[in-house]
């Protein structure tokens, strides 16, 4: 824990040609109609998360299907991780076909004492060029922590607004979420290995991603507002939403008609995910 500051300041950076296979396999993934994904078209916002992904061996991964620690990321000594939340600026179109790159920047590495032990928070800075001109901003949070004591107490998640402008029922299933894990070279077992999420990590069923629910808020604006151009969104993951259950996605427009608020409801009423969107 102690070199875990070492890493601040290290980046990597990758190149692609952005293929038009994945955004028309997840506009597939999605349900979205006559669309047609080809050369020069424009990437919907997050969709970029698709791409400039880190392949390494099936004899490289950890026991739960995540890369081997160590790397660009620091070796944070907890097994659990997740993504709890973004911050973004969309600056200018990201195009099918182009050729794109992607610097990444390992901006702190926070260890904290929390209610259920040691914690690891990670910022990671991500910026994606078209040539010169800077695409995407991103702030990416990563959080690490131990596995829970079986005698931990259960924290009550927040409810949710029981109101909205606009709102989408999402019916789960294993084949989603299988998706979005190939879609994402997303190896983690939490997403498909039913055993593993009850039985070893004591999760009632498979853990929906939480980049895929992000995804089906800004889709969600996206349908009800398809002239909109989003200019930045910031989500954090507040609690975990599972294949076992419907859930819904929401919005509510701010007094200002620039500015959504977006949100992830569970079928018990939780709060799962909170968002807001600025567009022009």
């Amino acid at each position: 824990m102690d070199r875990l500051a070492d890493w601040i300041g290290r980046t990597e950076t990758r190149t692609e040609w952005i293929a038009p296979f994945p955004a028309n396999a997840l506009a597939a993934t999605l349900d979205c109609s006559g669309t047609e994904y080809g050369e020069d078209s424009e990437l919907p916002p997050l969709w970029h998360w698709m791409h400039f992904l880190p392949i390494y061996k099936l004899s490289e991964a950890g026991y739960d299907g995540h890369a081997a620690l160590g790397g660009f990321l620091p070796p944070v000594p907890l097994p659990r991780r997740m993504w709890a939340g973004s911050r973004l600026q969309f600056h200018a179109p990201l195009r099918i076909g182009h050729v794109l790159t992607k610097k990444s920047t390992v901006q702190s590495v926070i260890a904290k004492e929390g209610r259920s032990g040691p914690l690891v928070f990670i910022t990671v800075r991500h910026q994606i060029f078209d040539q010169d001109t800077l695409g995407i901003d991103e702030e990416h949070d990563i959080v690490y922590r131990q596995e829970p004591s079986p005698d931990a107490p259960v924290q009550k998640p927040l409810p949710a607004p029981e109101t909205s402008d606009f709102s989408r029922e999402i019916t789960p299933d294993p084949v989603l979420l299988f998706r979005y894990s190939a879609l994402t070279f997303n190896g983690h077992r939490i997403h498909y290995d039913r055993p593993f999420c009850t039985v070893s990590e004591g999760y009632s069923g498979l853990v929906v991603h939480g980049p895929l629910l992000a995804t089906l808020l800004l889709d969600l604006l996206r349908r009800e507002r398809p002239s909109a151009t989003v200019t930045g969104f910031e989500f954090r993951a507040l609690s975990p939403v599972f294949d076992n259950d419907p859930f819904s996605v929401h919005g509510a427009i701010g007094e200002d008609a620039k500015t959504y608020s977006l949100w992830v409801r569970r079928a018990d009423g939780a709060l799962a995910m909170k968002a807001e969107a600025r567009v022009i």
